[in-house]
């Protein structure tokens, strides 16, 4: 599924970060997360074999969730996210050579930026959804200063330092999503233990008013 398809069907717009997932584990605990309403999924390509990860959820819960790759900074790991099923697409920085492939690739694209230029720079480039990464750098002051000036149909999603605990504050700044990293996984954790958390961070966002 693209991220579209799984937030028009109702599901939060949350991002499950499994940095270090061992591919052994990816179906298991990404089932769990599927039942605990975080349908958009990313495992970063500096973790273990992450095409196999990837590729194992999804053919297991490709009906069901988003599945897609992070820390993806050459048009190579494009081609290799694509190539094993991956929907979607994450990134660290701007770069316009590999935001225009994954689109080419017909994937959606959350290149991450810090300042306008960058922000802009992807946006030219073809992006609509942004990461601003890290988050939690600037705080969510920033987030609503810098909603002001980017085009209407630009999507903010916070990443870094957000979880169940201020997810309020930066939903009221005005961001669309959060990805939350170790706050829902880190190596180690069980499949019943990152469900928990996933639901934990729903619930918060649900919570909120927008």
């Amino acid at each position: 599924m693209k991220i579209e398809q799984v937030l028009a069907e109702g599901a939060a717009p949350v991002v499950a970060i499994l940095r270090g997932i061992q591919t052994h584990e990816a179906v298991e605990i990404g089932h769990a997360l599927v039942e605990a309403g975080v349908r958009i999924i990313e495992v970063p390509f500096n973790s273990p074999d992450p095409a196999g990860s990837i590729g194992a959820m999804a053919k297991a819960l490709g009906d069901r969730a988003a599945i897609g790759g992070g820390t993806v900074i050459g048009t190579d790991l494009a081609e290799t996210l694509a190539g094993v099923g991956g929907t979607f697409m994450v990134s660290p920085n701007v770069d316009p050579v590999v935001i225009r492939r994954s689109i080419e690739l017909g994937m959606d694209v959350l290149p991450g930026f810090l300042t306008p230029t960058e922000a802009f720079a992807a946006v030219a480039a073809g992006a609509s959804d942004l990461k601003l990464f890290p988050g939690s750098v600037l705080g969510s002051s920033y987030i609503k200063a810098i909603r002001e000036v980017l085009p209407k149909h630009s999507r903010v999603w916070a990443v870094g330092g957000v979880g169940a605990a201020n997810v309020a504050e930066y939903r009221a700044a005005g961001v669309f999503g959060i990805g939350v990293g170790g706050s829902v996984y880190k190596p180690g954790f069980d499949a019943a233990t990152v469900g928990a958390k996933a639901a934990e961070i729903v619930a918060a966002w649900n919570a909120c008013a927008a």
